[in-house]
Order: structure tokens, then sequence, then C-alpha cells
């Protein structure tokens, strides 16, 4: 059984949560960000359950919610966290499209924003660039295996993104309440 959804996956930074609501409004959709979820499950920020808890916690609670969404998900356009593609049942929840950009571009437009001291802040796993690149390296193959679509996002708007995911998906339909 389908489960109808579009699961975005990608590096931290790349706008997966935004692109998740343009799609869902084009659409009709709702759109999941599970960052958002695990936040509201543990009822801490994500740099609060690194600092007090450890990643490995986390990535528990991300195996949580991808259950959860397994379950009770459909027909919705889910933003994962960068390091999502790590819990077993990724392929369940839907078509994974992959938004690529390389890391220096994604650097740097989180530095253009004009709350980039805000974004890097709440991202633990940006606070080494050199250990954020090598993590980068080490899962940009996984998102590329893993995913059913890849989009290049480099220097484009949202918009587009979002249309292109849209078209390129193809049987996406406008869901009706």
């Amino acid at each position: 059984m389908s489960l109808g959804n579009i699961v975005l996956i990608g590096f931290m930074g790349v706008g997966k949560g935004r692109t998740a609501r343009a799609i869902a409004k084009a659409t009709g959709r709702y759109a999941l960000d599970c960052d958002d979820l695990i936040e509201s499950y543990a009822n801490k920020r994500i740099r609060k359950i690194f600092k007090d808890d450890g990643e490995q916690s986390f990535r528990m609670l991300e195996q949580k919610t991808a259950e959860w969404l397994q379950d009770h998900a459909r027909e919705a356009v889910i933003s994962t966290g960068g390091g999502f593609i790590g819990v077993p049942n990724i392929r369940k929840l839907g078509t994974l499209v992959y938004l690529h950009s390389d890391f220096e571009a994604i650097i740097a437009s989180i530095k253009a924003h004009p709350n980039a001291r805000k974004k890097i802040k709440k991202r633990p796993l940006l606070q080494d660039m050199t250990a954020a690149q090598a993590l980068y390296e080490k899962r940009l193959p996984m998102y590329r295996t893993l995913a059913d679509l890849e989009v290049t996002v480099t220097d484009r708007q949202i918009d587009s993104i979002a249309e292109e995911v849209v078209n390129r998906i193809g049987h996406l339909k406008a869901v009706t309440p």
C-alpha cells in the first residue's frame, strides 16, 4: 500500500522545510517537518536534546518519528532532518526526493540569511565546519542511493524547486480534504 507521501531528504540547510511547504501549498497537502515533530514530542529544542541527551537519543527520536509517520501520515509532504536517512523504514514512508546542493553553496546560503547566526546555532552538527563537510561527504552517496528522484537546488527559488518536484513525480494531484 502506497502512503502517497513525498519525503524530502538532503543535507541540513538545503531548504527541505521551505520546499515542503511550497509543495504542500501547490498540491493541497499537509507539510510535516520531522524536526518540529521531534521537538514537540520531546518538548525541547533539538540543540537541547543533543546537549542534554546526546546524538544517540536524538536518533532514537528520529526512529520513533519515522514509525509514527509510517502509521499515520498519508498524502503529506515530509521534510526530514539531514540524518533521517539512517532510519531503517525510510523507504516505506513515501517517494524519496533528494534535494541536492554542494556543501559550499549550502553554507553560503545559510550565512546569507538575515538570521544566519541563529540558523547555524540551532544546528548542533554545524558547529565545526570541517566535521560538517566530512559528514556531508559521508552522507552524499547515501542520499543518492536512497532517492527515487534527485533535484538540484543550488541558486534556485523555492517555488521553482517545488514545481520541478511536482512535475517530475507526475502522479501528484491536489488532495481534497
